[in-house]
């Protein structure tokens, strides 16, 4: 077995084993994640990824059995954990308004509290499948075609404006995939616990489960088409473009619950995705002719997600005062 391919099956099945501990461990049973118990598990993800980060620093360093080397670049320890920290920070910051479109999905679908979860994780699970899939067709196009990166940075720009444009009462109901889905899937109107699967009359029927699950995962297709451009922004490294996706996507889960009910008064953290998003795409399509260097990118996404957070808290206590 060659290097590569035993440090990517080492993290793949690390991963995998993590995903199975969560369902068949910690919630074997269906039930309401507090908001307590939510920022736990998530502080725990979160560190899981900067003990992940200080492997990379090694690795890349010290060039473990050639690693560093075999990349497209050669990359030291500290720019690969720069890059690495940038692009998880960026992940993190665009799966704050997938958790908005996810809300929407529970509450036009009615799912109960106590069911939330198990749709969070199968298409989490997905996600990730569908990013790694995204990530090597996005690796190899670049890697041919440079003029790629051009497209590539003009859709982060066109996902900013689309961004600011998206409504926060649009109705899950009106998007085509959702419509056809309908028409196409037969649907029980009832809820069979948390499956997705039962049989009426006999007949095997998809529950309202199966539908919001299909819901999911089709909004993550449409924000991977944001997500993975803009790492590609920050590190053309495959391993730590997909690294860092799966990190950001394992803590989505949680951060659903933690910020399920705050997430309407983060009034502006919007514009600073969308800056974010508009940044990305600039310093991609100029990556040919201006070199931005990494710490500078995670500078501004810090700097970004802090003032977006600071001033929804702010207007939001405003507004309760007044």
């Amino acid at each position: 077995m060659t290097t590569a391919l035993f440090i990517w099956c080492s993290f793949i099945a690390v991963i995998m084993g993590l995903i199975v501990l969560d369902l068949l461990v910690l919630h074997r049973q269906p039930g309401v994640i507090g908001t307590r118990t939510a920022l736990k598990y998530w502080a725990g993800w979160m560190a899981l990824a900067v003990l992940f980060n200080v492997y990379i620093y090694f690795l890349y360093e010290t060039n473990w059995l050639g690693w560093g080397l075999s990349q497209i670049r050669d990359l030291d320890g500290a720019e690969a954990s720069l890059q690495f920290l940038t692009g998880y920070l960026i992940e993190l910051s665009l799966s704050i308004d997938n958790v908005f479109v996810i809300m929407m999905i529970f509450e036009f679908m009615r799912v109960p509290p106590a069911l939330q979860h198990r749709v969070l994780f199968w298409g989490i699970l997905g996600a990730i499948l569908l990013r790694a899939l995204m990530i090597l067709l996005g690796a190899a196009l670049i890697a041919k075609f440079d003029w790629v990166t051009y497209v590539l940075g003009a859709i982060l720009i066109v996902s900013a404006g689309r961004m600011l444009a998206i409504s926060s009462e649009t109705d899950p109901s009106d998007i085509l995939a959702v419509r056809l889905a309908q028409r196409l899937i037969p649907v029980s109107p009832q809820f069979d616990g948390a499956h997705f699967l039962t049989r009426v009359d006999g007949k095997l029927l998809a529950t309202p489960m199966f539908l919001t699950l299909v819901m999911v995962e089709w909004a993550d297709v449409v924000f991977a088409v944001d997500s993975v451009p803009a790492i590609f922004a920050v590190t053309r490294d495959p391993f730590l473009v997909f690294t860092s996706n799966v990190f950001a996507i394992l803590g989505l889960r949680t951060l659903f619950f933690v910020i399920s009910g705050m997430v309407r008064e983060m009034a502006y953290l919007k514009f600073s995705l969308v800056f974010i998003l508009t940044f990305v795409g600039i310093k991609m399509i100029l990556g040919h002719h201006l070199d931005i260097p990494s710490w500078v990118s995670l500078v501004v996404v810090t700097v970004s997600i802090a003032v977006g957070v600071m001033a929804s808290l702010w207007s939001a206590r405003f507004r309760a005062n007044d």
